[in-house]
Parts: C-alpha cells; structure tokens; sequence
C-alpha cells in the first residue's frame, strides 16, 4: 500500500489533514472514510479497512475532521451539521484531484456523518457503517445523554482521544 499525505480546506478554510492510500496498480474507484467522534484518520480499523480496500483496487482517503488529529480549527467550533461539510470538502478534493467516492465508509459518528452526507453526492454508489446510527436523532440523544451526565461536559469540556477540549454540546 502506497500513502499520500494530502491536505485540503475543511468546512470554515481549515487545513485538514489527510491520507491517501493507494493499490499497487491504478485505482479502479475511490473511496472515503470517517473516523469516530473519539478517533482519527490513523486508527487500526481504518488503516486495516484502507489495506483491503487497496488489494481489490480501490484507494482510501482518510482525514481528520476539523479540530482533530492533525487538522487544524478549533474542535471546540464544530458539530456535526459541520462534520458532514468536512466530508463534501473530502468528496470535492478526491472529484477535483483524482475522481469522487464511489464509496463512503464511517464508523460510529463517522457513519451517521456519511448518512447525511450520501444524498448530496451523485457518485456514490455504496455506504457502509460500522456501530453507526442509522438516525442523527440517536446521536443527538446521546450527546445529551453524556453531557447530562458528565461534570466536566457541563462545564463546556471533555477528553477526546486522551486530551482535554472544550466543545459545543449542540448537534445541528
């Protein structure tokens, strides 16, 4: 497996970080993944998803959302209405640069994210999910079940792949 690091502006002109990973021979189609509300473009799952994807041809893009990994912004700024803005500029960048998703892969909040994100483009031709809602009002339910539940969330924070952020308790 061949990987390309690549950046491109996210939802508000932040530089999102990404990988590119790519078949041994050319790609015979494209396909994007979203990480989890706690995860990033470089867990195990996507870098083993990406790995098979890549023997049956298909190359991988995988980023950061806003705020996170290696993506600049501010984590703290976004929700998920902004997530899923963050997957059209992935599909934009992959339609620009090489050709659009065929498909779209999330995990968890990734999943829902890719859900939302389907309808809004035509050449995806497959979704898949892993421990997704199939509803953002599952997701919006949970939030504020966390945030019920958690002082520090209450106090506007929480721990987000081992470090402590600020961020919205809103899903829009």
């Amino acid at each position: 497996m061949k990987t390309q690091r690549v950046e491109f502006p996210g939802y508000d002109g932040s530089l999102l970080s990404a990988r590119l990973d790519l078949p041994q021979t050319g790609p015979r189609a494209y396909a994007l993944f979203a990480h989890c509300f706690t995860c990033g473009k470089d867990i195990l799952a996507a870098s083993r998803i990406a790995a098979a994807l890549n023997e049956q041809g298909i190359a991988v893009l995988r980023f950061d959302f806003t705020g996170l990994g290696m993506s600049e912004g501010e984590f703290a700024n976004t929700n998920f209405s902004s997530n899923v803005a963050d997957l059209v500029c992935a599909v934009d960048f992959l339609r620009s640069n090489h050709r659009a998703p065929a498909l779209l892969i999330g995990h968890s909040l990734g999943g829902a994210a890719v859900l939302a994100a389907a309808e809004s483009i035509p050449e995806v031709r497959a979704v898949a999910t892993i421990g997704a809602s199939a509803e953002t009002c599952s997701c919006r339910r949970a939030i504020r079940r966390s945030t019920r539940c958690s002082a520090s969330c209450r106090r506007g924070g929480g721990y987000v792949s081992g470090a402590q952020v600020p961020y919205q308790t809103s899903v829009s």
